[in-house]
């Protein structure tokens, strides 16, 4: 088994894709928009990958946060709400804005769970800074620590109940970022102590079986290296600080904060100790590189990747169940709409609003 994810060309496996499959036996797959059209598609692409592999607990994952960030789109799927809808709600009752994240999320894996997707890549951990890149924005679940770790551990409990699993990221946090690092790299000026509100969320949430990397440098931490590429901070700072002892994934590697080939970057961010390199855009030859380039998957590795996939409980998706949660998460977050209005009218006429 190699120690990659990789993507596909397009909605079914070429020939080629699946002999290369086979061979490699990579840790799991992931999804892009090229990659979908319906359910039926999307059940049969993840049955064909199964097939190869012959066992159900194959890793496919998807990035459907909701928001900006969705693969699987109306109209063939209905809307979801970025992780600021919830922060928005949480100012007014942290418990219905926790419910509300909780049900959204086993919506979301009810919906993954119906074409065979395993794994969503949430939830958003990072905690949000004012005066910073909208790469994170509103994907994020608040400024404060506790709230975004309180949200993030609804959405794993309800992805689960869905029946799919979640991936806490973009560790260490993203949300410092000033540039985009799908463009270009980030560095974050912070101090050791200012960073330990960064690293909260991702600490109270140590015990997640995924997580994620950011392709941030950290000055504090490691002025030369990003921490995908960094031994120091994945060891010293996610693994030692955070306490995360899950499977960890890059994030994409084609992104433009990597300067270089991708092959070289795959090679990279295992020595450094990442357990599972993240390459998404399913370009053959690149990814017969990489498989040829990389090692086997370690020991570590191997034993994070057995808890994960010994976690995963899937669940017969229920339409009726589906329906009931969009309504109740519809009806939840409905509440901080109303609220709103009622205070700038109050506002507007002056009563008083405690």
């Amino acid at each position: 088994m190699k120690p990659v994810i990789f993507g596909l060309s397009g909605p079914k496996l070429t020939s080629d894709e699946r002999a290369l499959f086979a061979e490699v036996d990579p840790v799991g797959y992931t999804f892009f928009k090229r990659n979908i059209s319906d359910r039926e598609q999307i059940r049969a692409l993840t049955d064909s990958l199964r097939s190869i592999h012959g066992r159900d607990d194959v890793l496919i994952f998807i990035d459907q946060e909701g928001g900006r960030v969705m693969r699987m789109q109306p109209p063939v799927w209905p809307d979801f709400p970025s992780g600021a809808a919830f922060d928005a709600l949480y100012d007014i009752s942290a418990i219905t804005a926790i419910e509300a994240a909780r049900v959204n999320a086993e919506a979301l894996g009810q919906m993954l769970s119906e074409v065979g997707i395993t794994v969503n890549y949430l939830p958003v951990l990072d905690v949000r800074v004012a005066n910073t890149t909208p790469a994170i924005g509103d994907r994020a679940m608040g400024y404060d620590p506790i709230r975004v770790a309180a949200l993030g551990r609804a959405v794993l409990d309800g992805l689960k109940k869905g029946g799919a699993a979640g991936v806490i990221k973009h560790m260490p946090g993203h949300g410092r970022a000033v540039v985009d690092s799908h463009f270009d790299l980030p560095h974050i000026h912070a101090t050791r102590e200012e960073l330990e509100q960064d690293i909260a969320p991702f600490r109270a949430l140590n015990n997640a079986t995924m997580g994620m990397t950011a392709h941030l440098v950290y000055d504090a931490w490691d002025s030369e290296r990003c921490a995908t590429m960094s031994p120091v901070v994945i060891n010293d700072i996610i693994r030692g600080e955070i306490g995360f002892d899950g499977l960890l994934m890059s994030d994409d590697l084609e992104m433009k904060a990597l300067k270089g080939d991708v092959p070289t970057h795959a090679v990279d961010c295992i020595a450094a100790g990442c357990d599972v390199a993240l390459n998404c855009w399913g370009r053959f030859e690149e990814m017969v590189t990489i498989a040829d380039r990389l090692p086997d998957i370690s020991a570590d590795a191997r034993r994070r990747l057995g808890a994960a996939t010994a976690a995963l409980s899937p669940v017969a998706y229920d339409k009726e169940r589906f329906e009931h949660l969009l309504a109740k998460r519809d009806e939840l977050l409905g509440l901080a709409a109303h609220l709103a209005d009622a205070k700038a009218t109050d506002e507007a006429t002056g009563a008083a609003w405690a």
